[in-house]
């Protein structure tokens, strides 16, 4: 069996574990009108299938890997090898899978609030497996479906920054002269400002909300890529195939967007893993001052805030949200480390060619 059919196998019978624990769900979608559980089983299921069907489909083929020698193979085998990364991407995997399951996997209503005298800061147990808030909600649910804002915010954040960046970056080095002056002395006035009470003053000037805090998020972050794309494609704009494309009557964004921003990819793909997980500490900060999103909607930062009055009765109200915060950055760490040393071109060919 090869490695890829193993992982394929693994989160498969992950996914039966949850249809099997959780198969009242399953039941319960057919006569409740909730749109999310209606999806998320779907989605379950669909994952379940296809995860055996690939596994099957890679254990029948034969694998001719050994014949080929792309640097894309290369790279993937050389971050396969780097047990810390591939544990980080699991990790990833795993909890991105919780967020869009969260209507499966929370036993509770993540706002529900039922008699807050007998239920407020009851310790974890079999029934509450994180313990309760100080209205008696349940956190292990609350944290399921923060996952889904913090994520969301970190994800689209970061997709946010790496794309207006790199287009930045990639304009200003392409043409040099006084274009790449005017704008790169924009990004150094930029960088002027402490990018987080730069945040704090955006905040406070616009509602909270979910896509205003991405906005802000992303729009806050992108000069660290636009510089670093823009250092590679000053060194790719003079090789003989950009040459070929101008000799071949390409225009100026096609060249730009079709030729040098994928080969100048590599390093923006770390910047943006460590990019991701630098968003969800961002985000989880704002929500922990009280102004990134709001209570009720749960997002681990804002439930670190509200354990944080309550440390020495009740210390589970912020340690697991903490906890999963701290694994969620550290992974992306990982991931992002593992990334540097596949995607090096300096030692890609080093050990198998």
């Amino acid at each position: 069996m090869s490695a890829r059919s193993a992982h394929l196998f693994t989160v498969a019978a992950l996914m039966a574990l949850i249809l099997l624990f959780r198969w009242e769900v399953f039941w319960a979608v057919y006569t409740s009108p909730a749109i999310d559980a209606w999806i998320a089983t779907r989605f379950l299921l669909a994952l379940l299938l296809g995860c055996v069907g690939l596994g099957v489909r890679h254990m029948r083929r034969r694998d001719k890997s050994v014949q080929a020698r792309s640097p894309y193979r290369i790279a993937l085998r050389r971050f396969t090898e780097n047990r810390l990364a591939v544990a980080g991407l699991y990790v990833i995997v795993g909890f991105c899978l919780v967020a869009l399951l969260a209507p499966i996997l929370a036993p509770f209503d993540p706002a529900a609030i039922n008699d807050p005298v007998a239920t407020r800061y009851l310790a974890p147990s079999s029934t509450h497996l994180f313990g309760t808030d100080e209205f008696g909600r349940d956190l292990f649910s609350r944290a399921v479906y923060g996952a889904r804002i913090s994520l969301s915010v970190g994800v689209l954040a970061m997709l946010v920054a790496v794309t207006f960046g790199s287009t930045y970056g990639a304009i200003a080095a392409y043409f040099g002269g006084w274009v790449d002056s005017v704008l790169m002395r924009t990004v150094d006035v930029i960088l002027a400002f402490p990018t987080f009470f730069l945040m704090l003053m955006l905040v406070g000037v616009f509602e909270a909300s979910l896509l205003v805090l991405v906005l802000i998020l992303g729009f806050t972050s992108w000069t660290g890529t636009a510089r670093l794309i823009r250092g590679e494609i000053l060194s790719l704009k003079e090789r003989n195939f950009i040459e070929a494309a101008r000799a071949m009557g390409l225009s100026h964004p096609p060249i730009i967007f079709w030729h040098l921003i994928p080969n100048a990819i590599a390093p923006v793909l770390v910047s943006a893993a460590l990019m991701v997980g630098g968003m969800i500490g961002a985000e989880a900060g704002l929500s922990f001052l009280g102004i990134g999103i709001r209570p009720p909607t749960p997002s681990w930062g804002n439930m670190i805030g509200q354990g944080q009055d309550a440390m020495l009765v009740a210390w589970w109200v912020a340690l697991f949200p903490g906890a999963l915060l701290s694994i969620t950055i550290l992974s992306f760490n990982l991931l992002a480390d593992g990334l540097r040393d596949a995607l090096d071109p300096k030692t890609l060919m080093d050990k198998y060619v």
